[in-house]
Formats: C-alpha cells, sequence, structure tokens
C-alpha cells in the first residue's frame, strides 16, 4: 500500500461497533485497512462507547475479528473513561451495568458495593443483567443520594439482526424514574475526549464513526475530520444535522485507504 494522503503522518481514532466489527465478525476489509494505515507510519486508536467488556476482552476481539492486533494503550472504553471521572472521590458505586465493568472500576481502585443505601454512585452502562428489580436497586441508589453516572448515552447498537437496546436506553429509564440527568462520561462528552487527547502523536486527527451524535459529534467538538461509514447504526439518507455533517461519507472503512488517496498532500506543517 502507497503512503496515503501524502507524507503527513495522521491520527485515526475508530469506534468499533458498526465500523470494525458487527457482531461477532469484522466488517470485510478492516484488518487489512488498519494494517495498511499503520504500515504507512499514521497513528491508529480505538475509542468504544461499550463499557459491557474489560480492555482486555476488547483488544482481543480487535485482534481475533480483524487480524490487526492493537498496540498497548491505543484501545479506550466508556467504562475506562468513567473510571477516570471517578477514581479520586472514593467513591461506592452501584453498577448498573456488566460484570466487566465493575472490574473496570475496581482495577481503578473505586469500590462497588451492591447495596443501594450504601452507594455514593450509580455508573450506568450496557447491562445483559437487567431486570426490574436491578432497576429498582439504581432508582433507590440515586433517590437516596447517589451521584448519577452513565458510561454512554447510545440508545441502540448495531447488530447483524438490526439495532439492539444500548445503555442508553437503560440510563434513559433511571433518569425517567428519578428525574435526574446522567453525568455522561463516553463519546462525545469531556472525559473520553480527555482520554483520546491524551494518546494522540499527530495533528491531524480523523474520527471514523457510525453514530454522528457521538462519533462525529466529538469531532466536531475537538475540530477533527469527521467520517462517516454506513456499516452501522446511519444509513444513506439518514437526516443529520447541519453541526455534525460529516466531511466524507464512505460505505465502509474499507473505501478509507481509497478515500486518503483523493487527498491533496499537505503542502507544509
Amino acid at each position: 500500500m502507497t503512503r496515503s494522503g501524502g507524507a503527513r503522518p495522521k491520527t485515526f481514532v475508530f469506534d468499533l461497533d458498526g465500523v470494525v466489527y458487527l457482531a461477532g465478525e469484522a466488517v470485510p476489509g478492516a484488518g487489512p485497512t488498519l494494517a495498511g494505515l499503520k504500515d504507512d507510519g499514521h497513528q491508529i486508536l480505538f475509542a468504544t462507547n461499550n463499557s459491557s467488556r474489560a480492555l482486555c476482552a476488547v483488544e482481543d476481539a480487535i485482534a481475533e475479528r480483524t487480524g490487526f492486533v492493537p498496540e498497548a494503550g491505543s484501545v479506550i472504553t466508556s467504562g475506562m473513561a468513567a473510571a477516570m471521572v471517578l477514581k479520586d472521590d472514593a467513591e461506592r458505586c452501584l453498577v448498573l451495568g456488566s460484570t466487566e465493568l465493575e472490574d473496570t472500576l475496581r482495577e481503578a481502585g473505586i469500590g462497588v458495593t451492591g447495596d443501594p443505601y450504601d452507594a455514593t454512585a450509580l455508573v450506568v452502562g450496557l447491562d445483559r443483567r437487567l431486570s426490574y428489580e436491578r432497576l429498582t436497586a439504581a432508582v433507590l441508589a440515586v433517590n437516596h443520594g447517589a451521584r448519577f453516572f452513565a458510561t454512554n448515552t447510545d440508545p441502540t447498537f448495531p447488530t447483524p439482526t438490526g439495532k439492539h437496546p444500548g445503555g442508553g436506553a437503560i440510563a434513559a429509564a433511571v433518569e425517567r424514574a428519578t428525574g435526574r440527568s446522567p453525568i455522561v462520561c463516553g463519546k462525545p462528552f469531556p472525559p473520553m475526549l480527555a482520554m483520546i487527547r491524551s494518546k494522540i502523536d499527530n495533528d491531524d486527527v480523523w474520527m471514523i464513526g457510525d453514530r454522528p451524535d457521538t462519533d462525529l459529534a466529538l469531532a466536531a467538538a475537538a475540530g477533527w475530520k469527521k467520517i462517516l461509514v454506513l456499516t452501522g447504526v446511519t444509513s444513506e439518507g439518514d437526516p443529520i444535522p447541519e453541526e455534525l455533517q460529516p466531511d466524507h461519507t464512505i460505505a465502509s472503512i474499507a473505501d478509507l485507504p481509497a478515500l486518503l488517496n483523493r487527498q491533496p498532500a499537505p503542502t507544509g506543517r
């Protein structure tokens, strides 16, 4: 693969679900595209609002599905962003989310409790164990003074069978029942943006995502180039607010090298 888009190195920030892979399968061409970008000297980062898996599991999923092995420190999850926000406050967190999200918080030194009356914070993410009892405990915690955090507000996530309810749908239930809005940690909000910025090596940053309200909104807030792919939750012709219009729309990640090769070479830094 020839140097894409001129000699100037770029940083590419990829969403995962609906961009790099869909459920258990890679988006066709994802692995070769990622490998080619890395071989060309570009930095590859991944930023996902999915908080339901541990960092090592996300890294393994990328490698197993695409054949591309992410570099250490190149993957950021919304669960990690939540841990960053909470780690200095000696919180006791009730988690309405996965056991892996609980582990992410514990690994950051944050206390986790199952008692809604003892909790000083509630953290909500995608919860495949969701039940009325678990939702009730979350509502009780907030109503008894616990601070309310959401790893993300994504209402859905893409799957081969269609859109499934996301962590944002669960957070919305707590918000509706308590009348309290969460502090959101994932894209496009400041905690996730700060974590990504701390890892960026270049001043030419491209965000590649499938969701305008998270991926493209993050890029807009940061002043990065916005690239929309159509392999996830957004289809061609879907309405997009003017301020979130992508710089480019491509069918899939496999079309990114061709897009780069159409870009004019830089005239200088």
